[in-house]
């Protein structure tokens, strides 16, 4: 009989224990029974295409839907058609740590470019107590510049070394919404009439964000029961980042694109909304894991029993890559970066603890929410070394018996078919990237538009370096019990 402890820690081995599986399994497969490894990679060659393809196709849906939205006039549709929309009040929180204030001062100018009026978002800017020094300069300065302009500044500190917490985001934030909850108390607010957007300090808004933002919350049946996930760009520095990073902003951009319009697989990531409700029915954001952003997805569905949902926002916010002052210390924080997005295998083991104890959820539901949980790290950590190094190590080892078969002379050429099917998921993203690119600033010259395209020849090299080692490296310290902290992501402008 296992105890809770090695319960859980055998819950923590399994998700990588199945990617190591995959890609040892593959390579002694290759030296011994080449044949058959060249007949899989075949398959699964086949499988990524129809993948990608799919990918292409939603791709394309949500760009439809963005061009869409964004040029709804959603402020005057909010008040035409609930005129009781001012009793919803839009509350901010943006955790500060160590940023400096012209991130700060363009995320809160963005909030004053809405139009949603100002007068009527509440602000709570809660900073860490292990930089006071620094918060407290940035609180004078944000009072001294905003005071008046939105409808409440409300300043809390987190305090340093709380017991049961890991400092960073998720605790933070925890911090303020306990702290907020008091606020809200004592003006006799009904949670629910509050609409909570949790940001990182880089996200500057598109003006019509916090409009389509409340017209959704108004017109849902039940927005308690949904959080709200907007398209998130990383594309406030986009012009002034190494190539390998634009390509990974571009790739994590299009992939909420992707998920978007795909409703039963979307969860919560960076930027969200949702109700105030929602968030103090399960206890808040975690204060003890590193992907607090996700997690308060799966906490509520499993509060609910179920019953909880993500509504996509298709109105942007924009965030900064993780740009530093050197070459090789913005490829390390990228690398840090991607390790810590990868970290979120950590819910495989949280759901599969917390299935045993709710039997109100069908096993279907459960299932099909563990696989897309689960799949998603394993085809982040594996797919690319399958594809460019494992796929054609076969066709290196075979032995002469293997080599005078006819699937052996044929593979070389319809692998070569099917990468060349597979380049169109390339093809579609130099396209894309190109729609999504922000204005090119003043400093830098036009050829460097031809760069933005060339670049996507990097893909290979940053999928491999930039997604599937960091992600390995997350499973591998998650199956040894090695936990992460929290890094924060640097993020610098010129």
């Amino acid at each position: 009989m296992l105890s809770n402890y090695h319960r859980y820690r055998l819950y923590e081995i399994l998700p990588g224990l199945t990617i190591w599986l995959t890609l040892i399994v593959s390579i002694t497969l290759s030296f011994i029974k080449p044949l058959w490894m060249i007949y899989f990679i075949l398959i699964f060659d086949v499988y990524w295409v129809l993948r990608v393809i799919y990918f292409s196709f939603y791709l394309f849906l949500s760009w439809r839907r963005f061009r869409k939205a964004i040029r709804a006039d959603w402020f005057e549709s909010l008040t035409r058609e609930f005129p009781l929309w001012e009793k919803r009040k839009n509350v901010i929180f943006l955790p500060l740590y160590n940023e400096g204030w012209e991130v700060i001062e363009s995320t809160l100018n963005s909030f004053l470019a809405s139009t949603y009026p100002a007068s009527k978002i509440y602000l709570v800017i809660s900073g860490e107590g292990r930089k006071l020094e620094h918060w407290q300069k940035m609180q004078t300065r944000i009072a001294e510049s905003y005071a008046g302009k939105f409808a409440d500044l409300i300043f809390y500190t987190h305090p340093d070394n709380l017991p049961d917490e890991i400092p960073g985001k998720g605790s933070n934030i925890h911090n303020a919404e306990m702290e907020f909850q008091k606020y809200a108390d004592a003006r006799g607010w009904d949670y629910a009439d509050i609409i909570a957007s949790i940001f990182d300090i880089d996200t500057i808004v598109h003006p019509q964000y916090f409009a389509h933002l409340s017209y959704l919350y108004c017109k849902h049946p039940r927005p308690e029961r949904s959080s709200f996930q907007p398209l998130t760009l990383y594309n406030n520095n986009l012009w002034e980042s190494p190539a390998i990073i634009r390509i990974m902003a571009f790739g994590t951009s299009f992939w909420m694109l992707f998920s978007l319009a795909r409703l039963d697989n979307l969860i919560t990531f960076s930027s969200h909304s949702m109700s105030f409700k929602a968030i103090m029915d399960c206890g808040g954001h975690s204060k003890d894991i590193i992907s607090e952003d996700s997690r308060i997805f799966y906490q509520c569905w499993l509060r609910y029993n179920g019953d909880y949902e993500v509504t996509p926002l298709y109105i942007p916010v924009s965030m900064d890559t993780v740009r530093d002052e050197s070459w090789w210390k913005s490829l390390k924080n990228l690398y840090l970066q991607q390790r810590r997005w990868a970290w979120g295998t950590e819910h495989i083991p949280y759901l599969l603890w917390q299935f045993r104890k709710n039997k109100k959820i069908s096993w279907i539901k459960k299932f099909t929410t563990l696989f897309h949980e689960w799949e998603g790290k394993w085809s982040w950590a594996v797919v690319a070394i399958l594809i460019t190094l494992i796929g054609r190590l076969p066709l290196w080892v075979a032995g002469d018996e293997v080599r005078q078969s006819a699937l052996f002379f044929n593979a070389p050429n319809i692998l070569e078919v099917l990468m060349t099917l597979a380049m169109m998921g390339l093809f579609v993203s130099a396209i894309m990237s190109m729609l999504i690119l922000p204005r090119r600033p003043g400093n830098q010259p036009r050829h460097q538009y031809l760069f933005m395209v060339l670049q996507w020849a990097l893909v290979p090299v940053s999928l491999i370096l930039f997604s599937s080692l960091p992600c390995l490296d997350a499973v591998t310290h998650l199956m040894f019990g090695k936990y992460l902290g929290f890094n924060v992501s640097v993020k610098k402008r010129t």
